[in-house]
């Protein structure tokens, strides 16, 4: 899970105010960890044109596999599977809506260390426009991670209209943990984040939408 930003100090600030992270620099990004274990990673943007987005990876075994059963469902892919030194293999792709995720080929990182916990990756949640051809397309993809016999639940879907405006187009929201959801609202507005959508109930915990100092959205998830 990584989040591209204009300026990784800012970035640094924000969300070792929010979370209470801390940093390492790693090759080409900034490790971020939580109780000595790494959580997400900042990456600067090379390209202005670039969204600043959180993106979440889905681990796998064989990227360039399952890149062509991506493109065979009818996705596509916009990067294709790059080394990325000894640590792994990343690609990302896109479902039929244009949702983008990532694809992460473990090497000598395996990916976040810690999860379901205050300051870490809690839920993943895709917002589509039409849930029924979400729900063949990733079953199809993920079935074993999904609903495996040693699946633990951190990933939904669900109508985009259901929280967001018309415009807004398909996307992955990333939710991170947090103890006291009114708290940590209050530690970004002073941090210069925003509030997207206020808190509201879900099957998997009090949810807020959430935008950091340099636009990156994200959601805070109390459970």
């Amino acid at each position: 899970m990584d989040a591209h930003v204009p300026d990784v100090e800012a970035g640094k600030r924000f969300y070792g105010g929010l979370f209470g992270w801390d940093f390492e620099d790693g090759r080409g990004s900034v490790w971020a960890r939580s109780g000595g274990e790494t959580v997400a990673a900042l990456v600067p943007k090379r390209d202005g044109r670039m969204p600043t987005v959180w993106t979440v990876y889905f681990a796998t075994p064989d990227a360039t596999a399952l890149s062509g059963r991506i493109r065979s469902a009818g996705g596509r892919i916009v990067v294709p599977p790059t080394p990325v030194d000894s640590l792994g293999t990343m690609a990302l792709a896109a479902d039929p809506e244009g949702a983008v995720f990532g694809l992460w080929q473990a090497g000598t990182h395996p990916g976040f260390g810690r999860r379901h916990e205050p300051g870490s990756f809690t839920w993943a949640e895709l917002y589509a426009r039409d849930t029924a051809a979400a729900n063949t397309f990733y079953t199809g993809l993920f079935h074993d991670a999904l609903f495996g016999p040693d699946a633990v639940p951190d990933f939904g879907r669900a109508p985009l209209l259901d929280v967001f405006p018309a415009e807004m187009p398909p996307h992955f929201l990333v939710h991170f943990g947090v103890a006291d959801g009114a708290a940590a609202l209050g530690v970004l507005s002073r941090l210069g984040g925003r509030v997207q959508v206020p808190p509201f109930e879900t099957s998997y915990g009090r949810v807020a939408v959430v935008t950091d100092d340099q636009g990156a959205s994200f959601a805070l998830l109390q459970r």
